[in-house]
């Protein structure tokens, strides 16, 4: 079979190398192209963009970029004809791949969707586009399924989440030895998570860096994004007390006390390795006073919109400064505290209906398209 896969961010590049993998197994002379990343040339996609071209934040960069945005399209129109493949598989970044669908489904391609756009959040009326363009649709989210089938009477599949797997399969890590490698001390680590745009980190990481100073029995560590170098980095290194490791959050995490998270999956990730957290976000004017007037939801971060409550704090645009940043950072860094989250936490686990998204996704699909 050949298989045609879509993301346009760093998370959808590790979701979809996963996806690709559990293909491979089950249809071994399958062919792979896609859009995504280095994850999914590794393992075994051909790469026809990577994210790092497709990635725009906010509403004012995409108005600013939308000539190459078009120009993406279509340029991935053309490729999707060459290739001709037996399905194509979107995973999340709707924008771009909504209106992929449109044209595949005139086109009578099979049309597949791994981990649901988030339009319980905002857009709602995207989930009659996605019942007319898309074959069958696989949610990673607990209340996704209800969701769906309440709105529009759209069956789906919950596979679980696929961040289980990521994160259980994984090496463990010696927390002194891995310090001593990297040339760090015998500190508690306080992680830094900025994000993955160039942007969006040098928005955050100029407050989240502000905090340092106050926190001397600590050492701050910054996850250095896949999409960056190291050069986008030094000018927020000079501290002596703030390091970067790149391309290795997972064992980061593993080994950090407390962490400071952009929202995003990323407060998943967080929350999954059992790491005590402050959620953080700060976008442009602009972006923000459209968003709070689009968006219906109470919570941002994943962890609290899965257990439906506050568990951990959201600092979000004004509310994202030092002095709040320090008062909240202060709080995860007490026992009594920890405790308290990391009991959320294994309930947060729970619900996410344990290992093999990948592997019940793959066989969903390849059953799909193999009996037409």
């Amino acid at each position: 079979m050949k298989y045609y896969l879509i993301a346009g961010e760093a998370s959808g590049d590790l979701h979809g190398a996963n996806l690709l993998k559990a293909l491979k197994r089950i249809d071994p002379q399958a062919s792979f192209r896609c859009w995504g990343g280095d994850l999914m040339q590794n393992a075994g996609g051909e790469l026809v963009k990577h994210y790092r071209e497709l990635a725009f934040m906010g509403f004012t960069e995409v108005l600013m970029n939308l000539g190459t945005i078009f120009k993406n399209i279509r340029y991935c129109k053309k490729d999707i004809e060459l290739f001709n493949p037996d399905v194509i598989i979107f995973i999340d970044y709707p924008g771009f791949n909504l209106r992929i669908a449109k044209w595949a489904r005139q086109k009578k391609y099979r049309t597949h969707y791994y981990i649901s756009p988030q339009i319980w959040a905002w857009k709602e009326g995207r989930i009659k586009r996605i019942k007319k363009d898309i074959d069958a649709m696989y949610v990673i989210l607990p209340f996704e399924k209800d969701f769906y089938e309440k709105k529009n009477q759209f069956p789906v599949h919950f596979v679980g989440h696929l961040l289980i797997d990521a994160i259980s399969n994984r090496a463990q890590v010696n927390p002194q030895l891995f310090k001593k490698e990297q040339g760090w001390d015998d500190r508690p680590i306080i992680a830094l998570l900025p994000g993955s745009r160039k942007q969006e980190i040098s928005k955050m990481l100029e407050v989240m860096l502000s905090t340092v100073d106050n926190f001397s029995d600590y050492q701050f560590v910054i996850a250095g994004a896949p999409s960056q170098d190291i050069d986008f980095y030094r000018p927020f290194i000079q501290d002596q007390n703030v390091h970067l490791l790149l391309n290795n959050t997972y064992d980061l995490l593993s080994i950090s006390y407390a962490a400071i998270v952009t929202s995003g999956t990323a407060t998943l990730e967080t929350a999954l390795f059992k790491v005590p957290q402050v959620v953080c976000y700060k976008g442009s004017r602009i972006s923000y006073e459209i968003a709070k007037r689009v968006i219906k939801l109470k919570y941002i971060s994943l962890v609290n919109l899965i257990l439906d409550k506050k568990v951990v704090t959201e600092l979000i645009q004004a509310e994202f400064n030092k002095e709040n940043l320090i008062d909240e950072l202060s709080i995860i860094l007490d026992p009594y505290k920890r405790a308290t989250l990391f009991l959320e936490y294994y309930e947060l686990e729970k619900r996410l209906g344990g290992k093999g998204a990948s592997k019940k996704t793959a066989k969903l699909i390849y059953k799909a398209i193999s009996n037409p």
